[in-house]
């Protein structure tokens, strides 16, 4: 009989398919939100930092999707590294964005920038694990 069990590999793969979903669901809200609920209450600029936000979020939410479906075909310490980067870059890029625009915490644009350093991480960790593939 197989065991059911599942390794920390399957449970980070599923957390990040999981993740990627939610995220890409918050990024339609915030930007239907952003859309519908902030136009005519924030200034044009403020308008284009949060879409930058939702922009960004939803990038890297599919990217999020993409490790999780290239999982069986990448390298998995790459693809690990990779997911991570992005859920991280969604949080300090897309959310410092989403806060400084709806709290006026203007501080919170200096720690953008730690946020797409994150999303550039990501990128060449998947683009290292893809290189690095196992043949198959």
């Amino acid at each position: 009989m197989p065991s059911k069990s599942i390794n920390n590999r399957q449970i980070t793969v599923r957390l990040f398919g999981v993740l990627g979903a939610i995220f890409g669901l918050l990024g339609v809200a915030f930007g239907a939100f952003g859309a519908h609920g902030l136009e005519g209450r924030l200034t044009a600029e403020d308008l284009a930092i949060f879409e930058t936000g939702v922009r960004y979020q939803m990038y890297h939410a599919l990217a999020l999707l993409l490790v999780t479906a290239l999982w069986d075909r990448a390298e998995r310490t790459g693809a690990t590294q990779a997911g991570w980067a992005f859920i991280v870059g969604i949080v300090v890029f897309a959310g410092s964005l989403h806060l400084m625009v709806l709290t006026g915490a203007q501080w919170l644009g200096a720690i953008t920038p730690l946020g797409g350093l994150a999303f550039l991480v990501g990128w060449v960790a998947l683009a290292k694990s893809l290189f690095r593939a196992r043949g198959g």
